[in-house]
């Protein structure tokens, strides 16, 4: 039977999927976009792993081409499914994201991955999975993709080094620069704020409003990210989550990149960080800047894992807490 573990202070434990050992194998799928021409990422993909000592799977289907997608529908999820219930899959790695894997979700048969967790590590459009693996209480990795590594790799070091430690389990801690936009309610001079991490990209967050994929935010610390929006959509989106209840009783509020906003005929008027805020009830701590999604630096993040978020005048940290 699957059940949720508490611990003593009365907070729910994720199952947590066994770490990574040399040896292990990890598979690559595209559950999303087109992966044309990008047979060379996948390679430099496979070989970064295999400097690991890992051994690497490819998915059968990951160069097909239907359209926008990898593949049709059915091809892409027969490349999850069989990488999920293969025992000796240790790991799962997304090719890419884009758009797509919310066509696929519900193909899924979540049987043996419940019963044997393994991790499966993506962002932006695998937000949908994120949020979907969430509610059967098993941990993911919101970390780079393989066709992260199409760039100068000298400029991905943070991202690639964060990638594996979460992978082989070594300890994830994060401590960066403060904002001046950053909101904690505490006179002292550090808030530190605890609960559990969860979240992804905004706008596949409010494409799982009303489905079984929504995810609950009570004693959560949510995390957002975005890319190629406008700001009244980014508003739309916020405002619509915070009529779902997610800022209700959330603990605080983790903002990531939100890369290349795109301008309006009619000035919005305010900035990103303060649009943000104007959502964001005033008793919910919001940090800022936090080196996670569509930029080069996105460090791997453990979502489901307990984290305590500390606020400074100078710095602010996240930290990732044993299971």
């Amino acid at each position: 039977m699957f059940y949720f573990a508490v611990n003593a202070q009365g907070v729910l434990n994720f199952k947590s999927p066994s770490y990574l050992q040399k040896g292990d194998t990890v598979a690559i799928i595209a559950p999303s976009g087109i992966l044309k021409e990008r047979a060379a990422s996948i390679q430099k993909a496979t070989e970064l792993l295999e400097g690991w000592g890992l051994n690497v799977a490819i998915g059968t289907h990951v160069f097909n081409q239907q359209y926008h997608f990898s593949g049709t529908d059915a091809e892409r999820a027969v490349d999850f499914q069989k990488a999920l219930d293969n025992p000796s899959i240790r790991a799962i790695w997304m090719a890419r994201g884009g758009y797509g894997a919310v066509r696929i979700l519900d193909r899924i048969n979540y049987f043996k991955f419940k019963e044997a967790p393994k991790w499966v590590v993506g962002f932006s459009d695998f937000t949908a999975f994120h949020n979907h693996i969430h509610n059967l209480g098993i941990e993911t990795i919101h970390g780079m993709m393989a066709t992260s590594l199409e760039g100068d790799e000298s400029e991905i070091v943070e991202t690639i080094g964060s990638f594996k430690k979460a992978l082989f389990g070594k300890a994830l801690q994060y401590t960066i620069a403060s904002s001046r936009y950053n909101r904690y309610s505490d006179s002292d001079a550090v808030k530190s704020i605890e609960g559990q991490l969860i979240g992804g990209n905004l706008t596949i967050l409010a494409s799982m409003l009303g489905s079984k994929s929504q995810i609950s935010t009570s004693g959560k610390i949510l995390f957002i990210e975005e890319i190629g929006e406008y700001k009244y959509a980014i508003d739309r989106m916020l405002q619509s989550l915070k009529r779902a209840g997610y800022f209700k009783n959330v603990n605080a509020v983790i903002v990531g990149d939100i890369s290349n906003v795109l301008e309006n005929s009619t000035v919005w008027g305010s900035s990103i960080e303060e649009l943000i805020l104007a959502v964001v009830p005033d008793n919910v701590p919001v940090l800022f800047d936090f080196p996670a999604g569509h930029e080069a630096d996105n460090r791997a993040l453990i979502f489901g894992r307990n984290v305590q978020l500390q606020f400074g005048t100078d710095s602010c940290s996240l930290i990732f807490k044993e299971n």
